[in-house]
């Protein structure tokens, strides 16, 4: 029998950060002929790698010390062949160090080369973050075989979608809009959203789902108010769940996020919008995506937690623009199927 090579991807967080690391999966299983691959993560994160079949095992970060020491020692134990750390910021990177392995691979980054066997650099800042973790497998002369993000949606959840369709009288002729996003910078305002929808609506006809989290929920209220007539509010949802709803709408209109990196990976139209952040590093990953951002300021990819000025990134942003990129995506998707 073949040895069993032993995988750990260590990549504790965003939602999605964590659904794009995925895109290593396949390329690892067609390089190996036995492999268990594990992944460490948050708590948070790890419904985003449920039900893979990919995944052998699924550790997360404890609450405490004691904990964190009991799961070194595991990890420990487990001797991984290969140790790929996507983060690489300090905890990860001593954890990594701590971790028994053969090979240990992270990014040369100052004061955690230490931790690594393999250092990998990246020199072209607009290299895609999904692309981004392909490179540690070509430092290691692994063959790529697959860029596909890997995501999966049980039956279950199918039928949760299609009963919450069924039993709010809602049509096949709805575009999921996520108002979220991890920094208050990256979250256009529900204002904006009423004037994209108001204007996709006039040219297609769609009507929208209104998606949100426990942050969220202000903004997703004031969209729906604005506009009770196109829109229906979703209610609060797993993450898991939100995911199950998108996967039933026509497309998706949300912000550098989380949810929609996973709804470029259900392969659903996803149309990013973006301000402060690298759409080129961080937008929707797949063929039937795209984003859209006001290019002509020069505050523009700020990387800015909070805005200092007006947001005009997203204030000033072109609703014609929105929808000529939308149709795009929607227009392709029709082609491809």
């Amino acid at each position: 029998m073949a040895k069993t090579t032993k995988i750990l991807i260590v990549k504790p967080r965003g939602l999605g950060d964590v659904v794009l690391s995925t895109i290593v999966l396949k390329n690892l299983k067609a390089n190996f002929d036995n492999v268990t691959i594990d992944y460490l993560t948050e708590k948070f994160a790890k419904p985003v790698l449920l039900f893979n079949p990919y995944i052998n095992q699924i550790f997360t970060f404890p609450d405490n010390f004691f904990e964190l020491i009991k799961l070194i020692k595991v990890l420990f134990n487990k001797n991984y062949d290969y140790i790929f750390d996507f983060y690489s910021n300090p905890r990860t990177a001593f954890l990594t160090f701590l971790i028994r392995g053969k090979v240990k691979l992270g990014y040369d980054k100052r004061g955690r080369r230490y931790a690594y066997d393999v250092k990998v650099r990246m020199e072209d800042p607009n290299l895609h973050s999904a692309l981004a973790h392909i490179e540690f497998l070509k430092k290691i002369k692994l063959k790529i075989e697959s860029e596909e993000i890997l995501y999966y949606i049980t039956n279950e959840e199918i039928e949760f979608a299609k009963n919450f369709f069924k039993n709010n009288s809602l049509s096949n002729n709805y575009v999921a809009i996520v108002p979220g996003g991890g920094w208050s910078s990256k979250r256009c305002e529900p204002k904006k959203f009423v004037e994209f929808c108001k204007a996709i609506n006039k040219k297609f006809n769609y009507k929208f789902l209104i998606l949100y989290g426990d942050d969220d929920s202000k903004d997703a209220e004031e969209i729906y108010t604005s506009i009770p007539e196109i829109s229906h509010l979703a209610g609060k949802t797993s993450i898991r769940q939100m995911v199950a709803l998108i996967s039933q709408c026509k497309a998706t209109i949300a912000n550098d996020s989380g949810p929609m990196h996973l709804s470029a990976a259900i392969k659903v139209p996803t149309l990013g919008i973006f301000g402060p952040t690298n759409p080129y590093a961080h937008a929707p990953f797949g063929k039937n995506c795209s984003f859209v951002r006001k290019d002509d300021l020069e505050c523009i990819q700020c990387n800015l937690l909070v805005c200092p000025r007006n947001h005009e990134c997203m204030l000033e942003l072109d609703a014609n623009e929105v929808v000529n990129e939308f149709s795009k995506i929607v227009l392709h998707n029709r082609y491809e199927n």
